[in-house]
């Protein structure tokens, strides 16, 4: 190969390495400043959670009748579609 191409090989390895390591590092620092941003910004209590309700047992069930008109709704709307 001729040393003006070999020269020009490695000058451009060298802007590549030096382009990428300049692209990561700027993404690592806006990640290192969203992420202190976010810390600041918002700061998380545990007091200030949201609790969990739970439903009783007794709530969370359907009278029958209910449940025959949603399977009646189900049946009608898979034989009107061709559905199996």
């Amino acid at each position: 190969m001729d040393a003006q191409i070999v020269d020009l090989l490695k000058e451009s390895a060298l802007l590549m390495l030096v382009g990428m390591g300049g692209v990561f590092a700027f993404l690592s620092l806006l990640i290192v400043a969203t992420n202190s941003l976010a810390r600041f910004a918002n700061p998380v209590n545990e007091a200030d959670a949201p609790t969990v309700h739970t439903l009783s047992p007794a709530a969370n069930q359907l009278s029958p009748q209910t449940v025959a008109a949603i399977g009646a709704a189900i049946h009608q709307y898979r034989k009107d579609n061709h559905h199996a």
